[in-house]
């Protein structure tokens, strides 16, 4: 009688969450959200799917273990400011170009509501509105704010991105094609779609995306100063 060669225990041994959110998010980096499969994963980790369930209950755990694992990098990178201010815009620019880099996050983002990713950027966030010193009653304001400003600008910025690569274009190529249709809508009906066209060319998403928050820290007044 033949039995079935057992695995490598070696192999089992070495595999952690750790090495499979890595791989997780190399996946979702190559070829976005659909990639993401056990069978796939476990063929890069040269393993077996029952080894894969062993650390993660599902996929949607394992999106959000991945997201979570992009958010943390994102807070250590934004961590280096001297105020409260500072910090603030520091740690938005790093989710940014965190979402930038990795466009699955905003749609993981989504799907993960509620969960650790999230609680990790709001508890960052509210941690300086509360050194700001912007009273209590206006604290949960002012961090949903800067919240849903972050993730809808990052998330579509990203979103963005996606669309052009998915029909080939090149950035400058496609701006020029939307300026221009923008150009020739009626004048009376979007004057100031009109007046911007030429802006939308040249402009740069980060640039847009600070002054936003520069905006909203503009509005955060500390108790003193109410």
């Amino acid at each position: 009688m033949v039995t079935n060669p057992r695995s490598n225990p070696r192999r089992e041994e070495s595999l952690t969450r750790d090495r499979i959110v890595e791989a997780a998010i190399e996946l979702l980096d190559g070829d976005g959200e659909g990639s993401l499969t056990f069978r796939t994963l476990s063929q890069r980790l040269a393993t077996g799917p029952g080894a894969i369930y062993g650390h993660v209950a599902n996929k949607s755990d394992l999106l959000t273990a991945a997201c979570d694992t992009i958010v943390a990098r994102a807070a250590a990178a934004g961590a280096a400011g001297k105020t409260p201010r500072a910090n603030l815009r520091a740690f938005a620019l790093a989710m940014f170009d965190a979402m930038d880099a990795h466009a699955w996050v905003g749609s993981a983002l989504i799907q993960a509501a509620g969960q650790m990713p999230t609680v990790r950027i709001l508890e960052r966030i509210g941690r300086q509105v509360r050194a700001l010193g912007v009273p209590d009653d206006a604290q949960w304001a002012a961090a949903s704010a800067l919240l849903h400003y972050i993730l809808g600008v990052g998330g579509l910025n990203a979103a963005n991105t996606q669309f052009a690569r998915a029909r080939g274009a090149d950035r400058s190529n496609f701006l020029d094609t939307m300026a221009a249709a923008w150009s020739r809508l009626d004048p009376a009906e979007y004057p100031f779609a009109r007046s911007v066209a030429g802006q939308l060319r040249a402009h740069d998403d980060r640039v847009d995306f600070l002054a936003g928050i520069d905006l909203i820290l503009r509005g955060l007044k500390p108790s003193r100063e109410r």
